[in-house]
């Protein structure tokens, strides 16, 4: 994993020295070297920072074709890489590396933009076509890699990361349109950030600029059945057999690397079901890392210690305190350059910072189990309501009772909690409102009470769904499918690509410089799996069924037989004495606070007076508001940010 940077001037010539500057922005994403290209005009620059997984001695980038025609710099790893190199080199390319990076350059040369459809991993690069003068930049199929580019004065700026971008002269601005949008509906448009001007290269995008003309163009999508059109074709045996060789092509091809492959662990199914098949593959005992929490209803460790020692792995325990988190807070926040909603970012970005000190840089993890799989209470929560036939209503009515006494740590996160806001948009467009849809509605109620009125305003009449939907293909994409697949698929499409692998991704991993490899997020078992009847991934308050019978023999019977427990970690809220609390104090009273015109000062400070006398459950619900209030005030300040 690494940082990138592009630019292409159709100006003058660009500044090498703002060049360089947003390569050492980025230095936590590559601190083994940090090198620029700049092409003969002047008008287009690379710049890459390494993290050398891969061809450890020769894997300097950027790197360039034979005849230096073409000029590529790429972050993330291409799996299967070596089998293509042989491939390629019969073809007459040869090659300057040994590194997965320098395929994407020659099946360029060969195919185009359709060498996309020939990489499979996390990725995000930008390839510079002298001939052609043309910028080619592309990202992996789910967001797994970060994105972004700005268009400004006909000059074009593509990076990992926004910071990048700032350094190389970009105004830090807000987006006040995203932000008030993300208030309104607590959805994210993953084409979208805070800072105004400044986009993200959607999942399952790539970009083209030439003569000063960018075009996005779209090139892969999950594409479910429609739900007419998806027959049981294989018994419930052939569907886990189906599943199962998937899941272990992904995983074997993810334990490739020149360095050790360590593991998150949590005492989830997910992280569980990866450590334990890699295991099995493994000829050494894999090193996994355990978050532990000092509040019971969140400390999962007495179950992850249990999977290691089965799967015969290195148990290493990370503790982590609300001091830690309110302390951390603002770095943590500085590289994730979004909102969050609970501390479990700022855990994540302690425990990175843990795994790189026992000198790791490769881990695997488990996200995108539950995008794939249906693992959330709310997938199980549309199940029951939304696929009735030939059920019993009682039988319904309990599940969902069940739902809601058994998820209580995630109250107002990810099942709703009070009053929220009108539908009726989502409900005209797709004939049902997804249940986490309503979730985020509450939680958006909650937030929008503590924004200034004045600013909400200036947006009546503002429908935040509308927005969201439009930037989505809803006849293509949603219509006539099944209604947990396509609440799979919006969830995908926000959530997951802008929220779970940014804050529990990619950001707080590559900030102490390590690789996050996510075997779940292989397009081939994405692939496979959205043809699966939704009765195999939800079995009456059964979530991701397939996986379990699929991994049954690879991890603890505690596991197996556990349901979801999201990672979250206390909410700041619960604990008015705790140093999290504190920060909220501060930050509601703050100069950034002040500042900024989004807020209602006084009555975020009488709210935050009032709880202590607050029932459990009502901070808890309450908490994420509170945490993207402080967020927003953070991010004003750490990056200068501006309202004008």
């Amino acid at each position: 994993m690494c940082g990138i940077v592009a630019i292409r001037s159709e100006n003058g010539e660009l500044s090498e020295a703002g060049l360089k500057q947003a390569v050492r922005t980025m230095v936590h994403r590559g601190p083994d070297s940090q090198d620029v290209w700049i092409g003969s005009d002047g008008k287009t620059g690379l710049g890459h920072a390494r993290l050398s997984i891969i061809d450890l001695a020769g894997g300097t980038q950027p790197i360039h074709n034979e005849d230096r025609s073409l000029h590529i710099v790429a972050n993330g790893e291409f799996y299967g890489h070596d089998a293509i190199i042989e491939e390629l080199e019969k073809r007459g390319h040869e090659f300057r590396t040994r590194s997965d990076s320098e395929i994407a350059l020659h099946l360029y040369e060969d195919h185009g933009t359709d060498c996309l459809t020939r990489l499979r991993g996390e990725f995000a690069f930008a390839i510079w076509d002298e001939p052609n003068r043309t910028l080619f930049a592309a990202r992996d199929r789910f967001g797994i890699k970060p994105l972004y580019y700005t268009l400004q004065n006909g000059t074009l700026l593509v990076a990992s990361e926004i910071k990048a971008l700032l350094e190389a002269g970009v105004p830090a601005q807000w987006n006040e349109d995203y932000l008030y949008n993300f208030g309104d509906v607590c959805v994210f448009l993953h084409s979208q950030t805070l800072f105004r001007g400044i986009y993200q290269v959607p999942p399952g995008h790539y970009l083209v600029f030439r003569n000063g003309h960018l075009q996005l163009v779209h090139y892969w999508d999950f594409d479910y059945p429609f739900a007419e059109g998806l027959p049981r074709v294989y018994s419930d045996e052939e569907y886990i057999e189906g599943f199962s060789e998937r899941f272990e092509e992904a995983v074997r091809l993810r334990l490739r690397a020149d360095v050790p492959v360590g593991c998150y662990l949590s005492g989830g199914l997910d992280s569980c079901a990866v450590l334990g098949l890699a295991s099995e593959i493994s000829s050494n005992p894999i090193r996994s890392f355990t978050l532990e929490f000092d509040r019971e209803h969140y400390d999962e460790s007495p179950y992850a210690r249990e999977m290691a020692e089965l799967a015969g792995a290195v148990y290493t325990p990370i503790p982590i305190k609300q001091a830690d988190i309110a302390a951390n807070f603002s770095d943590a926040l500085w590289h994730s350059e979004t909102l969050f909603l609970n501390g479990h970012g700022i855990s994540k970005f302690l425990l990175s910072r843990a795994v790189n000190a026992f000198g790791y840089k490769v881990v695997f993890t488990g996200e995108g189990s539950d995008e794939i799989l249906a693992g959330y209470p709310h997938f199980r929560r549309d199940m029951a309501l939304y696929n009735t036939a030939g059920q019993d209503p009682a039988a319904i009515q309990q599940v969902l009772e069940q739902l809601n006494s058994s998820n209580t740590v995630s109250r107002g996160l990810l099942l709703p909690d009070g009053a929220f806001r009108s539908t009726e948009t989502v409900r005209a467009i797709l004939g049902f409102v997804p249940t986490w849809i309503e979730a985020n509605a509450s939680m958006a109620n909650k937030l929008s009470s503590l924004m200034h009125p004045e600013f909400k305003a200036r947006y009546s009449g503002h429908d935040g769904y509308r927005w969201y939907f439009n930037h989505l293909n809803v006849n293509r994409q949603l219509r006539g499918r099944d209604a947990v697949n396509q609440s799979l698929y919006l969830w995908s499409k926000s959530i997951l690509s802008d929220y779970i692998l940014n804050v529990l991704g990619d950001r707080m991993e590559m900030a102490h410089s390590i690789e996050g490899r996510v075997p779940f997020l292989d397009h081939h078992l994405v692939e496979f799996m959205r043809g699966v009847p939704v009765s195999l991934k939800i079995r009456g308050m059964t979530e991701k069924y397939l996986l379990r019978e699929a991994t049954k023999p690879f991890i603890t019977k505690t596991i197996y037989d556990r349901q979801k427990h999201p990672f979250l970690s206390p909410p700041s809220l619960l604990h008015p004495e705790e140093p999290l609390f504190e920060l909220l104090q501060d930050t509601a009273h703050g100069k950034s606070m002040k500042e900024l015109p989004f807020f209602d000062q006084g009555r975020i400070i009488q709210m935050l007076a009032e709880i202590p006398s607050m029932k459990p459950g009502d901070r808890i619900a309450l908490d994420p508001a509170f945490m993207m209030m402080t967020s927003a005030c953070i991010l004003h300040e750490r990056f200068g940010m501006s309202t004008a």
